[in-house]
């Protein structure tokens, strides 16, 4: 895969889609081995891989730098998990997995209620399953937990006025998940587990036919 021909509006639709329930790689791998590019295209090619193949480490990388600034703030730690569920729910693996989980914890004290919290059924057009389908979280459009989880992460955020603490927080977090992106040398598993995932979303796009 050529990644200077891949935008951000593309790799951001790949991290929306792709699952994230992977566990980081391993610290000798993220560490393993920094250069410096040799081009900008270079530049630009390695800063998509590696944003592509170690999410699951900058996201962690991110959420501790979140936390450790948060340590005199436990009100804004409950703000910054909302913020973060918030983001989650967009993605559609995440939703998917989430509402999975909770309906099938639900099931086991209430089957009636969990039978409620079903999605509806995928609209058929022309003896074929929609292409635009609708992601739905306990029975409810994606939307409505979206906005629950972000409008009370506003609210916690104005109370425990830690906006500034999380944007030092945050702005360290970015620059660390850059700078590593930037110098750490894409290896043959990032370009393995990137044609992996292209397989993976051809197939699927070939079964829905």
């Amino acid at each position: 895969m050529d990644w200077g021909n891949v935008t951000a509006e593309d790799l951001l639709d790949a991290l929306r889609e792709v699952d994230w329930s992977s566990p980081p790689r391993p610290l000798s791998e993220f560490f393993s081995k920094f250069t410096f590019p040799r081009s900008s295209s270079k530049w630009n090619s390695r800063l998509k891989c590696n944003l592509y193949y170690y999410r699951t480490n900058y996201f962690t990388l991110i959420v501790s730098v979140l936390i450790l600034g948060f340590l005199r703030r436990p009100l804004a730690i409950v703000a910054a998990f909302l913020t973060a569920l918030s983001i989650a729910f967009l993605n559609d693996s995440f939703a998917g997995t989430f509402s999975e989980k909770v309906s099938r914890t639900v099931r086991r004290f209430s089957p009636h209620l969990a039978a409620k919290m079903r999605p509806p059924l995928t609209p058929v057009i022309r003896g074929r399953p929609s292409s635009k389908r609708a992601i739905y979280i306990c029975g409810q459009p994606r939307w409505v937990f979206v906005l629950m989880s972000s409008s009370a992460s506003f609210f916690l955020w104005f109370v425990s006025a830690g906006l500034l603490t999380v944007l030092w927080a945050l702005a360290i977090g970015l620059l660390a998940t850059i700078l590593h992106a930037s110098f750490r040398t894409p290896n043959l598993k990032a370009r393995l587990n990137t044609f992996r995932e292209e397989f993976r979303a051809v197939w699927r796009n070939y079964s829905e036919l």
